[in-house]
């Protein structure tokens, strides 16, 4: 049996990763509601629930040393636990930009820094985004949050003298709960945006059709379950046409690129 951690495991793609790896496996499921931490542990008698709030860094120490205090190895670290903060930039609330940072990025740093002790000889897998590639307006914060997070881990890979391998997994959009969750979430932006209520109002509609209309999250879990098999994986994953054609996009001059998403986002507005 192999050990696992895994955030972000009470819905989406951590809940379906937790499903998959506990048939056989030890796995440590984080989460905040203790609610759905309890119905975790139906899944399987091999799931360990803990209580993580990524927002709280005392809760993200306290889980870490939770997790040491039941095991002394990890094999894979899979953080898949994150929010989207969106809205114009001009009126971008600055304490939100904060919380975007700590929940995507910050939180996950700090827990693998707390678990690297045990981890050696083993994997560290973000769930990042085709949005880390920075070329999608309204939701700059996260896209942000998620290049910051590929960075700072690849540094990590680039400078640790343990055996790790960190691997980043950048689905396109997933049909999960996330996109309801970040509507109501920056409901406050999306009303007080008054100078830009179509694209608000086009950000909150096409969030809600990702629900139903995006890749399976069965889809990136499979993907997980290869790399995670792997001796040597890729650095980095893509998953769904939508994140290739993404990153084909991200790679061309910034000056040919700005002018084809401003008129792609205007046909889009007029439509």
């Amino acid at each position: 049996m192999k050990t696992y951690v895994i955030t972000g495991a009470t819905s989406g793609i951590g809940n379906s990763l937790v499903r998959e790896f506990s048939a056989f496996n030890t796995v440590f499921a984080g989460g905040r509601n203790p609610e759905k931490l309890e119905d975790l542990r139906k899944i399987s008698p091999n799931v360990i629930p803990f209580y993580i709030d990524m927002t709280n860094p005392e809760t993200i120490v306290k889980a870490a040393e939770f997790i040491k205090s039941k095991t002394d190895r990890i094999d894979t670290i899979i953080n898949t636990a994150g929010c989207v903060v969106a809205g114009p930039v001009e009126n971008l609330d600055i304490s939100e930009l904060r919380r975007q940072f700590q929940v995507n990025t910050f939180s996950h740093l700090e827990f693998t820094q707390n678990l690297i002790a045990i981890l050696d000889g083993g994997k560290i897998i973000n769930i990042s985004s085709m949005s880390s590639f920075g070329i999608f307006p309204f939701i700059s914060p996260y896209c942000a949050s998620k290049r910051a997070l590929d960075i700072i881990f690849n540094s990590l890979s680039l400078e640790t003298q343990k055996n790790i391998r960190i691997i980043s997994v950048k689905p396109g959009v997933i049909a999960t709960p996330l996109w309801q969750k970040s509507v109501k979430e920056n409901e406050n932006c999306i009303k007080g945006s008054s100078n830009y209520e179509k694209e608000m109002k086009f950000l909150a509609e096409n969030a809600l059709k990702n629900e139903t209309k995006g890749l399976k999250p069965e889809k990136v879990v499979e993907l997980i379950v290869k790399i995670d098999r792997k001796k040597s994986p890729k650095p980095s994953y893509t998953v769904g046409m939508d994140a290739k054609i993404a990153e084909i996009f991200s790679r061309l001059p910034q000056n040919i690129l700005n002018p084809i998403i401003k008129n792609r986002l205007k046909s889009k507005l007029k439509s």
